[in-house]
């Protein structure tokens, strides 16, 4: 009985051994087969790879204009379309490339540079909506708009503070030359003005963008050297607001109400040591830095008068600037459908566009079949006192100008 036993034992271990066995096989031969079927799929991938490009979705739109007409325009057709010379623009590519180059997707291809800066471009200067930008160029017209944010982002944090800066002691007298050369009026370093920018009524306050004329603005104040370039600028302020509350409460003012910036380079004129200065028309207060035209009551001097010729004839040089800024950039002659803050940043970014035009020497294309659209509102007299601050500096003026 005993020898049976230990033989059932024997047999019942020998057939566990052997389905252990059978298992172990089962499992060695599925994890071949798995690694087999890897090396097979990525063979066939690599083979697909190697045979046939993987496409890249798009949406099918003519790329004709860009692709071909473009490339074959001449210079001054190009100057008419996107208002900068074919340098300006390559410059402007270049000095945005950093931020505005995007990176391919395995989803759809990147817009180069140089076709983002002309998209931008063409809407700024043509004020024309998405969607005729956006079959233009054959892109979306979500692209047209994400295309006009990057680039007035980008102008604003790259090219802003290299073109549009506070001029440095040696800089304003170089300015002085110039007003005194052109116009005859000594230590003058600049014109100021504000200039309103057509805009949608916006949903919070529309009241207070109301202007004078009528219709719904932001303002733009800009002083402006004796070549027509913006040296400071400051936009946003609602269209009913007067010239000297903007004044008053932009940089602009802190900056010279110190004294320091204008009085580093002073001259004698008739008697009077007198400082750098800018002019405005009668909306803004009489400063040493500021000067302003005497009121026209009828009762004017002939030297008066010939002081107001005088200062008037250096002070038109702000309204060529705005005149040429607005006749570049259509986007601030007429209403356009953007945002309120992406309007201010769209007046921003024009300004510097002019600066970067006018210094380059690209022409000026004087279109003026649209000058009539949103008149600007008219000047509001500012009403002070008998004390004037920089009567002084007047006076030698008014002197000097009736020496000639």
């Amino acid at each position: 009985m005993a020898e049976l036993e230990d033989l059932r034992a024997f047999l019942l271990c020998l057939q566990m051994f052997v389905l252990m066995q059978k298992q172990a096989m089962s499992i060695q031969k599925q994890q071949l087969m798995r690694k087999r079927r890897r090396r097979l799929r990525a063979r066939t991938m690599a083979l697909l790879n190697i045979t046939r490009r993987r496409g890249v979705w798009t949406y099918p739109r003519a790329q004709l204009w860009w692709d071909v007409t473009v490339p074959e325009m001449t210079d001054e057709e190009f100057l008419r379309n996107f208002r900068v010379s074919r340098e300006s623009f390559s410059y402007i590519c270049r000095s945005l490339a950093p931020i505005l180059q995007k990176k391919n997707t395995n989803c759809r291809l990147c817009l180069p540079v140089d076709k983002r800066v002309a998209v931008a471009l063409w809407k700024l200067a043509t004020n024309t909506e998405y969607r005729s930008v956006s079959n233009l160029f054959g892109v979306g017209i979500a692209t047209v708009c994400h295309c006009l944010q990057d680039f007035c982002n980008a102008v604003i944090k790259v090219l802003l503070p290299e073109h549009i800066k506070t001029p440095d002691s040696q800089k304003l007298v170089e300015m002085a030359a110039v007003f005194k050369n052109r116009w005859g009026a000594p230590q003058c370093v600049g014109a100021i003005d504000c200039s309103h920018i057509p805009i949608i009524a916006p949903t919070e306050y529309p009241r207070d963008y109301f202007n004078r004329k009528g219709w719904h603005s932001i303002i733009l104040q800009a002083v402006v050297d004796g070549r027509g370039l913006f040296w400071d600028v400051c936009v946003g302020y609602p269209g009913s607001v007067h010239d000297a509350r903007v004044l008053k409460q932009s940089k602009l003012w802190e900056l010279l109400s110190d004294g320091q910036l204008f009085s580093q380079n002073t001259v004698n004129i008739t008697g009077h040591n007198v400082g750098q200065y800018l002019i405005g028309d009668p909306a803004y207060p009489m400063k040493t830095w500021l000067m302003k035209p005497f009121s026209d009551t009828g009762l004017l001097t002939q030297q008066q008068q010939q002081y107001n010729a005088r200062l008037s004839s250096a002070w038109s040089v702000v309204e060529t600037a705005f005149v040429r800024l607005k006749g570049r950039w259509r986007c601030l002659l007429k209403r356009n459908d953007c945002s309120l803050d992406l309007t201010k940043k769209m007046v921003m970014t024009c300004s510097v566009l002019h600066n970067i035009c006018e210094a380059n020497g690209d022409q000026y294309i004087d279109d003026d079949t649209e000058t009539h659209v949103n008149v600007q509102p008219p000047v509001r007299v500012l009403q002070e006192g008998q004390q004037l601050e920089g009567t002084d500096v007047r006076a030698a003026l008014l002197d000097y100008f009736n020496s000639d």
